[in-house]
Formats: C-alpha cells, sequence, structure tokens
C-alpha cells in the first residue's frame, strides 16, 4: 500500500499501512507510536481512526461534578485530594449537603451527575446507597455516573457483600453507571511504589468487568506522566483492550496527565502538550475496540483539550462545574465551562458539536427540557 509521503519517522509507515488496512497494531507498534518524535505523524494515524468512527462529530455533555469526601485510606503518593482519617482538612458531605448542593441547579439541564470520593473508613453502606436513591428521586431524568472500581471494592468490603451483590443494589438505588479513576497505571512496580494500598490492577478490572455482566458501563483511565515508562503505558492499554474483548463495556478512555502540585511527587514536572496529546493518540490507534477517547479539559485545558480533536479524541467531557481532586494539585483550568464554551471550542476546530447523554446518545432539544424539568 502507498503511504503519504509527509511522515518525518519512516518507522510511522508500517503503522499506516496497518491503520489503512483496519489490523490490529501490536505491542511492538505501541511503543514505536510512543517514541516516535514525528508528533504531526502520529495524530495524523489518530485522526484518520477517529474521523473513520465518527466523522467530524465531537460530543460533549452537560454534567454536574460532585465529591463527597476527600477521606481516604489509601494514602496514594500522587494525591492531593484524598486526606487521613482525622486530618483538619478531611471533609465528608452529610446527606443533606449532598441533596441541597443537587437542588442549587435543579433549573439546569444536566444529564449527568458524577459522582467520586475517597475511601472513607467509617461511612457506612447505607450512606452510598441512599445518597443514589435520594439523588435521583430529585433528578429522575438524570444519569448518575458514581464510584470508581476502588470505590466499589471498598464498598463491598465494608457492606461484607460479593462485588456483583454491591453493584446490584447501587443499581437498584439509580446508578447508572462508573466513571474510570482510579485505574492509574497498572504496572506492579508503579503501585508498589506509589499506591501499595489501592486495588490491584486485577481488581480493578474484575469490578469493572462485573459491572459490564451486570449491563452497567463503565469508562477506563490512565495516570500519566510520573514514574511510569513507555512500556508500561503501552501494557496498561493493551490490558484495557483484552478487557474490552472480553465484556465490551467501557464506553470511553481518558488519558490523565499526572499534576505533581501539593502531592508526594511535588518535585516532577508537569506532563508537556507534546505528551498529552500523544497519548490521546496512542489510545485511539491501540484501543481500536473503545469507541470513544476523551480529551478531558480539567486535566489538560481546553486549549489543548480543543487540539485534542485532530489527535484522535472525539469527547471534551462537558460542563464539569466544581471539580476538586484536580484543582486540588494545582489544576489552572477553569471550574466549569459553559455550553457556549464548549460550542466555540468544537465548532472553531472544525467539528461538528453533539451533545450527549452519558451513554452516548444524542441529545435532541426536547430531551433538553425534560432534563431542565427534573426539579422539585
Amino acid at each position: 500500500m502507498q503511504s503519504p509521503g509527509y511522515f518525518r519517522d519512516p518507522e510511522l509507515l508500517p503503522i499506516y499501512d496497518k491503520v489503512m488496512s483496519k489490523e490490529r497494531l501490536s505491542r511492538e507498534d505501541g511503543l514505536t507510536l510512543y517514541r516516535s518524535t514525528d508528533l504531526l505523524g502520529v495524530g495524523y494515524l489518530a485522526d484518520l481512526v477517529r474521523r473513520r468512527l465518527h466523522g467530524r462529530r465531537a460530543y460533549y455533555i452537560y454534567n454536574q461534578h460532585l465529591n463527597y469526601s476527600n477521606v481516604c485510606i489509601n494514602g496514594c503518593k500522587f494525591c492531593a485530594f484524598g486526606k487521613p482519617p482525622g486530618d483538619p482538612q478531611g471533609y465528608a458531605m452529610t446527606l443533606e449537603e449532598i441533596y441541597a448542593r443537587i437542588k442549587e441547579r435543579l433549573s439546569e439541564p444536566i444529564t449527568e451527575i458524577h459522582i467520586v470520593g475517597g475511601l472513607h473508613p467509617e461511612l457506612p453502606f447505607s450512606y452510598y446507597v441512599e445518597m443514589i436513591r435520594g439523588i435521583k428521586a430529585l433528578r429522575p431524568g438524570v444519569h448518575l455516573q458514581a464510584f470508581t472500581a476502588v470505590e466499589i471494592a471498598h464498598l463491598a468490603d465494608i457492606a461484607g457483600l460479593s462485588l456483583k451483590d454491591t453493584l446490584e443494589a447501587l443499581k437498584e438505588a439509580g446508578l447508572g453507571s462508573l466513571p474510570g479513576g482510579g485505574a492509574e497505571v497498572f504496572s506492579p512496580r508503579i503501585r508498589q511504589s506509589l499506591c501499595s494500598r489501592k486495588l490491584s490492577p486485577e481488581g480493578w478490572l474484575q469490578v469493572a468487568q462485573t459491572a459490564h455482566r451486570l449491563g452497567l458501563k463503565t469508562n477506563a483511565t490512565m495516570l500519566y506522566g510520573h514514574e511510569e515508562t513507555l512500556a508500561e503505558r503501552v501494557d496498561h492499554l493493551l490490558r484495557l483492550r483484552a478487557a474490552q474483548d472480553e465484556t465490551a463495556g467501557f464506553l470511553a478512555f481518558i488519558p490523565l496527565a499526572f499534576h505533581p502540585k501539593n502531592t508526594q511527587l511535588s518535585h516532577l514536572s508537569e506532563t508537556t502538550g507534546f505528551d498529552d496529546l500523544k497519548n490521546l493518540a496512542v489510545a485511539r490507534l491501540l484501543l481500536d475496540n473503545f469507541p470513544h477517547i476523551k480529551s478531558f479539559w480539567i486535566m489538560i485545558g481546553p486549549k489543548l483539550a480543543q487540539l485534542a480533536l485532530t489527535f484522535g479524541a472525539d469527547d471534551i467531557d462537558g460542563t464539569v462545574i466544581e471539580e476538586r481532586i484536580t484543582h486540588m494539585a494545582g489544576a489552572q483550568t477553569p471550574l466549569g465551562l459553559t455550553r457556549q464554551e464548549l460550542l466555540h471550542l468544537i465548532q472553531e476546530a472544525g467539528c461538528e458539536p453533539v451533545e450527549r447523554d452519558t451513554l452516548y446518545n444524542e441529545l435532541r432539544a426536547d430531551d433538553r427540557q425534560m432534563a431542565k424539568s427534573d426539579r422539585r
């Protein structure tokens, strides 16, 4: 197959042939992509796949984030959000405070509430079930994407239930899907060095795949830019790809740029724009069975998230409002964006904005009005 003449790195040419013939890329291909300094060439390959799947459509969502507690027993070195029990900076919202936060925005056409927090050692399982049930009562038309795989495993432990029974109880209360956080990097070396008390990679995948088998979709992530190697990044992506081959329940992959400020790794530099775009592009190329790749503007900034729409990403997340986890690690991005700001970012990149719900169903004007009418 004749390849275009504008690859600066000749090692990308065999990968171009594979992309054009829709052949699955290998581990060695992933390493070649990560090692290449031809960022535009790698981005071009990723954009070929992105256009094949989505044309110029780019997705966004009108959502709200809720971080119910930062008390956490894990003590991960890369986290500025979690605080040990008894720390004066720790907090745990009461159910009444959570409901009040939801009521504050009942007039807005929110379609998703994204809920994550730390592993609190004292909050009972009933707290989480009632949290979901109460929010769903206030906003019955809103999709609740709540609790990472790490949180789910913790809830199963405190409830004395199996993962399946834990997820079924939350699903009955109104849980709609799981976010993708907590995967970090699956490398045993990294887990031992940076988050030895955290749920294992095998445990994370078990929770995700158990959710898939119960009909709950999930997202997946990778935290990059700390102590991991390029090979460990590739292996992480390939484990996600293998899991998706089995249960097909992952909606989107979100690379998460490490923010070192206020963490135990504060001596490390922030990620570069080059690396941010490279991670998105390589993910799009290796994760051939993932429908969506998200450039999370909270992590990399609105401008780079916009540029990422030509490097394999087809989603820039949403309005967010009041995200705490990344901002406690020094993120300088806004706490939220308006729908008009999101539309401008997408349209200026030459893409067609598509407002979606959590499951990537396209929303029409009447859907938005229905979401807005959820008020008690």
